[in-house]
């Protein structure tokens, strides 16, 4: 792929990815400009495409100089807009930053995520057995999106006669028919955050979100919108990644049947299967950071105020960095996998996404005998979001 080729690809276009293989783009990118400059189109300003898995990671870890208070959501941040989306986890000076981070980390306490930690194996359990019942079913909805977002509602205390209603905002929040529609979507979580944590603030428990409502952040408050846009954060973190990383195991297993029958045969760790099916998952192609100052990245000059992408797909499959990226290997070890984030903006769900997904794959090997894709999955709208909104399949147990 030419350089000409490279540029011409529109990143910020949500059909990309359902018209081109995002794996085989970014091998093209590596092998010819690692770090380039993706220029600005119909309003929306240019932005840094970071591909290497080596120059991913310096991304990462430099907090100082690329900092996240503009969003990580690109297609959001890309619109030039203002909206909830494009303004999540918006006290990220680095010190309020920090002290935001320690406040959500004391909200998702060790006790906290135990005991939600312990419904997932039976939620997932009873889905599965009702699914096996069935000749032919979406994974997709029949499993896949019930689990985490059952989770996450557990660990802020969502009412369940609220939960479909967020289940449809989080799906259209990243995957809406068009950018209104998204939008209207986050909106509609946002503006329910805040309802709810005015209620907390007013009504304190020993849930997430009042711990969130009522904590300080250098001696003050938050104000209502940003409690209301971290719950944002940790619902679309908690629901959507975990969904999409669901999917793209079962249907992994499905196209790997000696990988699958190694883990129903329970040869090797279910610990390190787990790492080896969220880095072929990648449920979030990138993330994005804004330069704080002046920094070289592979030897680009990237300038204060510029928009720095970090394409987690890209670097999840850097033949520098992994061996036969492209074979699913559920033994694979080491696997520093980026799929989660790294470093100071590491995934703060990385604990519930992995013991939905040790659910899964335990459940799975000790019920299914077989399992079979029975047509085409619909890849998800998105150039945010990696994955499939629907997967066909049939379960033959055990």
């Amino acid at each position: 792929m030419s350089r000409t080729a490279v540029a011409s690809l529109d990143l910020t276009d949500s059909r990309t990815f359902m018209e081109h293989d995002p794996v085989a783009f970014f091998a093209e990118v590596r092998a010819s400009e690692p770090v380039y400059w993706h220029a600005a189109s119909d309003g929306r300003p240019g932005f840094w495409v970071v591909a290497g898995y080596a120059d991913v990671v310096s991304c990462y870890g430099a907090s100082g100089a690329l900092a996240s208070g503009r969003g990580t959501v690109l297609d959001v941040l890309l619109r030039g807009d203002d909206s909830a989306g494009g303004r999540m986890l918006a006290v990220t000076d680095r010190p309020r930053h920090r002290e935001l981070r320690a406040l959500m980390w004391r909200a998702l306490s060790p006790k906290a995520l135990d005991t939600v930690a312990a419904k997932v194996e039976q939620r997932t359990a009873a889905l599965i057995e009702h699914a096996v019942g069935l000749e032919s079913f979406d994974f997709a909805t029949e499993v896949a999106e019930h689990v985490p977002m059952s989770t996450i509602c557990d660990l802020l205390s969502i009412p369940e006669a609220d939960r479909p209603e967020l289940l449809r905002w989080s799906k259209g929040a990243l995957t809406g028919a068009d950018e209104l529609d998204s939008l209207e979507a986050r909106n509609e979580l946002v503006l329910y955050f805040m309802d709810l944590a005015k209620w907390r603030r007013a009504n304190p428990g020993d849930d997430v979100i009042s711990t969130i409502a009522t904590g300080l952040i250098q001696g003050e408050l938050l104000s209502l919108e940003e409690v209301a846009l971290n719950c944002y954060s940790l619902i679309i973190g908690g629901d959507e990644s975990s969904r999409v990383s669901a999917v793209s195991t079962v249907k992994a297993l499905a196209e790997h049947p000696a990988q699958w029958r190694a883990l129903r045969d329970g040869r090797g760790d279910l610990d390190t299967a787990v790492e080896e099916a969220l880095r072929w998952a990648t449920p979030s192609f990138h993330f994005a950071r804004t330069a704080a100052r002046d920094h070289v990245i592979g030897g680009r000059q990237m300038r204060a105020g510029d928009i720095v992408s970090m394409w987690n797909i890209s670097a999840n499959n850097d033949e520098q960095a992994f061996s036969n990226p492209r074979r699913f290997d559920l033994f694979r070890s080491p696997n520093k996998h980026v799929a989660l984030g790294h470093g100071p903006h590491y995934c703060l769900g990385a604990f519930l996404g992995r013991a939905e997904l040790h659910a899964l794959l335990g459940v799975l090997a000790a019920t299914i005998r077989d399992l079979e894709v029975t047509g085409p999955p619909t890849r998800i709208r998105s150039n945010f979001l990696n994955g499939y909104s629907s997967l066909p399949v049939h379960f033959l147990p055990r």
